[in-house]
């Protein structure tokens, strides 16, 4: 077959075109790579491309592994490429970058489309940008449009496409992308819209989150719907044309409402107070990346024990404050709302505290009122249960007696739907617990509720412990020789001394007085006068110095008589630290919190090492005890007991095969003989004494003291067995009275009751078993004194070794076992 001619001049146009097609590439070319060389130094380079670090907030665990609280100014939760489900995938390609898995980076015809449109409308109304284009301006870039980011975000595009897979790019593009309401990638967004984790999320919920990359915030599903859903329509139609969904489920998604609330983290324990407490520990420490570097926080915090401490701290303010009457609707609304969204929009001032819903009063007649709660449900309050209690002066019958139908009030939901009138507290409490073998917090609620005051009363709250604090007088008064058996005189007394600023007329909180009375019965009972002869017969002094050996700072206690009545400046914490002491035995241990913190990659940054309480081991006394000569005279052996181990009664008993103590052992401070004696007659507090409400937890191996301060306006119980520890407080925070009959086994003791009945529930009893250096035998109830043979009254007390009674006296009025007055010990005047 014959060529076709060519005719030469178009032969010599095509060789022109060619060579400008040529010369227009090369040009582009040339062009681009100078664009890049120029702007290659501001490119952030692939081995900063590798350590990429997502902004992930600050996250504090119990112990056991629940979530307490999330800390951080962005929400995210990052997600592995093998945990995300295929529809959020198919969605987010879908709406942003359909051709993602076939371009190297640059969509090229999207990116011509745009340069089109904005060239024929002067605005910059299409960006062109891939999902890897998006994913460099949101890690490097700012967004502004401009032509010099956008090119720098199109290099960069290019280098991330060579450095990672494309599940890599996605991977990293669904963590970090801005999805509104401070929440950053796809695992937070279902959290914060849905309250779901993102495996749970429906169809129709994935591509309301699926459609907010283009704009956060008037796209947003919570402030504006009908945005939202018109938004959700395109993400789904491009879902159904890209075969990616079927018809039927195009359609049941599309109908679907738009329903969802801002929703906080997924924590699994309120212990807001706990979180606070941890921050401030680490903020000195990691600076403000511990809010955006990934920390996680593992806290010595028992999830079911702060569950508890915290119901049980609610539940005992709220029957005082049930106790003290009613005062009235916290506001009254003149018109009611017609359905639950009404009511919930007129409730927006009234805040959630303490468990407590605010809810408005919409029928109040015969026995029964109903209420539209802040949070959509309907309440209703019947009265025996859920009214009565509030009756002026137990005056009324009905419903309408106490409440009418406008007031806003808050209740208390029980079940069924039901719920009890109730008010927001103005008395405050605080709790604690640890475990006494290493000192580690197991729970801590430092108020009512956390979001309505943020002051930590356990760490705080500095308040006299009153009768509390009597146990520590009482173990250095058994180091001075006194006993369970010691008489000492309970009656009337006049103090004047140097520590004292005017004449001074302690009473009895009864205002009665018993005449002479053994020590185990004055502590059980509390008896103030008979606390205050023993702190003057062993001396202030040595007391002080006595006292530091639980923890507490001789500055922190007064320096005169008035400590025996517990007129000291303590917190909770250190309260229950101080009974530690008693509970593990006879070691001193420092409470801690922060048991662990790792970093984004589980590496463990710092690790808590605790003093470890080692019963089993031969630890001495530190410092030694100081001996009183009085008491080495005074001391009448018993010739059918054993002898007190070499140097004092006190001083640790030797083992025969002695156990290794532990890498970091607690200092041992009293003796195991003295813990035990002591903890037998705080025993005595709660079987007999002024805490007899714990009875109701059917145990016998646990022990405390309660207290009450003048004018009972600070109460207390601290108590423990051999596994835990805990103390309770509730007072004012302003003080004032808490009010007649308002003591610490009335008011403080409830709230320990009802968590330690949690607490040991299913456990066995467990007391330290008894040591070497104690002695039984029997005494007269009487006179203190041994017992007969014939003495049908006698019952059998402990004693420690060396120490059992020798002449009856009565002491506190100059005679008796360790009556002798240090020098500076004030006189009592009659």
């Amino acid at each position: 077959m014959r060529p076709i001619p060519v005719n030469p001049v178009y032969r010599r146009v095509l060789a022109v075109l060619a060579t400008l097609v040529v010369g227009l590439v090369g040009a582009i070319a040339i062009g681009g790579l100078a664009v890049y060389y120029y702007l290659a130094p501001t490119l952030p380079e692939v081995a900063q491309l590798r350590d990429i670090r997502l902004q992930v907030p600050l996250r504090v665990y119990s112990r056991d592994g629940r979530l307490l609280a999330q800390i951080g100014e962005q929400r995210r939760i990052p997600v592995r490429f093998e945990d995300i489900p295929k529809h959020v995938v198919d969605a987010f390609i879908a709406a942003e970058d359909d051709r993602f898995f076939t371009h190297g980076g640059i969509d090229t015809p999207g990116l011509l489309r745009a340069v089109i449109v904005t060239a024929a409308t002067h605005e910059a109304r299409q960006g062109g940008s891939t999902i890897t284009m998006q994913l460099a301006r949101n890690m490097f870039l700012t967004p502004e449009k401009q032509l010099r980011r956008k090119l720098r975000e199109i290099f960069l595009a290019l280098r991330i496409e060579h450095e990672f897979t494309k599940n890599e790019i996605l991977t990293l593009y669904l963590n970090k992308i801005f999805l509104g309401q401070r929440a950053y990638g796809v695992g937070a967004a279902a959290e914060v819209y849905y309250g779901k984790d993102l495996r749970d999320l429906t169809l129709a919920e994935i591509a309301t989150i699926a459609a907010l990359p283009k704009a956060p915030s008037t796209l947003n599903p919570i402030t504006n719907p009908d945005r939202a859903r018109q938004r959700r329509s395109y993400v789904l139609r491009r879902m159904l044309e890209k075969g990616y969904i079927r018809k039927a489920e195009h359609d049941e998604a599309d109908a679907a409402p738009i329903e969802t609330t801002e929703h906080g983290p997924q924590v699994e324990v309120d212990a807001p107070y706990v979180a606070e407490m941890v921050r401030e520990q680490l903020a000195p420490v990691y600076g403000e990346d511990l809010y955006s570097a990934g920390y996680k926080v593992v806290t010595t915090i028992d999830s079911r024990l702060q569950r508890s401490a915290d119901w049980s701290l609610r539940a005992t303010l709220l029957e005082y404050d049930r106790r003290h009457g009613y005062r009235g609707a916290v506001a009254h609304a003149q018109n009611l709302p017609a359905d639950a969204r009404q009511a919930a929009q007129m409730l927006e001032n009234f805040p959630f505290t303490g468990g407590l819903v605010p809810a408005i009063v919409t029928a109040a007649s015969g026995k029964t009122a109903t209420a539209l709660g802040r949070d959509g449900r309907t309440f209703t309050l019947p009265w025996d249960t859920g009214l009565a209690w509030a009756r002026h002066n137990g005056v009324g019958k009905q419903a309408s007696d106490v409440v009418a139908p406008g007031d806003v009030v808050y209740v208390l939901p029980a079940a069924n739907g039901s719920a009890l009138l109730a008010q927001v507290p103005q008395v405050q409490g605080a709790f604690v617990s640890l475990d006494p073998r290493d000192g580690g917090i197991s729970s801590l609620v430092g108020g009512f509720d956390f979001y309505t005051s943020k002051f930590n009363r356990v760490v705080q709250a500095r308040r006299q412990p009153g009768s509390s604090f009597k146990p520590f007088i009482y173990s250095g008064a058994l180091e001075r020789g006194y006993t369970p058996a010691t008489m000492i005189l309970d009656a009337p007394i006049v103090m004047e001394g140097s520590g004292l600023e005017s004449l001074w007329r302690p009473e009895n909180d009864a205002r009665h007085f018993y005449g002479p009375t053994r020590l185990r019965i004055a502590l059980a009972a509390s008896r103030n006068l008979v606390s205050l002869r023993l702190l003057r017969a062993i001396g202030v002094d040595y007391a002080v110095d006595y006292a530091t050996r639980f923890g507490f700072q001789s500055t922190e206690l007064p320096h005169n008589l008035t400590m025996a009545l517990g007129t000291a400046q303590l917190t909770p914490l250190q309260m229950a630290g101080g009974y530690a002491v008693f509970a593990n035995g006879g070691f001193r241990v420092t409470p801690y919190l922060i048991d662990r913190v790792e970093d984004g990659d589980g590496k463990v940054l710092m690790a808590a090492d605790p003093a470890i309480a080692c019963l089993e081991c031969s630890v001495p006394i530190e410092p030694p005890l100081p001996q009183d000569p009085a008491v080495q005279a005074q001391a009448t052996p018993d010739a059918d007991a054993p002898e007190a181990p070499a140097g004092s009664p006190a001083s640790a008993p030797a083992l025969a095969n002695p156990v290794r103590p532990p890498a970091h052992p607690a200092p041992r401070v009293i003796s195991a003989a003295n813990a035990y004696l002591m903890t037998d007659l705080m025993r005595d507090v709660i079987r007999r004494g002024t805490a007899r409400r714990a009875l109701a937890l059917k145990r016998d191996d646990i022990a405390g003291k309660t207290g009450t301060t003048n004018e009972h306006r600070d109460t207390w119980f601290s108590g423990f067995n051999a596994d835990i520890v805990a103390t309770a407080w509730v007072g004012f925070d302003q003080e004032r009275s808490l009010g007649a009959g308002e003591e610490g086994g009335h008011t403080a003791l409830p709230m320990w009751v009802y968590f330690m009945g949690e607490a040991l529930a299913g456990r066995p009893e467990h007391r330290l078993p008894q040591p070497e250096g104690i002695v039984s035998a029997r005494i007269s109830p009487v006179n203190g004194e041994l017992a007969k043979a014939n003495d049908p009254d006698a019952v059998f007390e402990l004693f420690l070794a060396g120490r059992l009674p020798g002449a009856g006296a009565v002491a506190g009025d100059g005679a008796g076992v360790g009556a002798a007055k240090p020098g500076n010990a004030e006189e009592p005047i009659f």
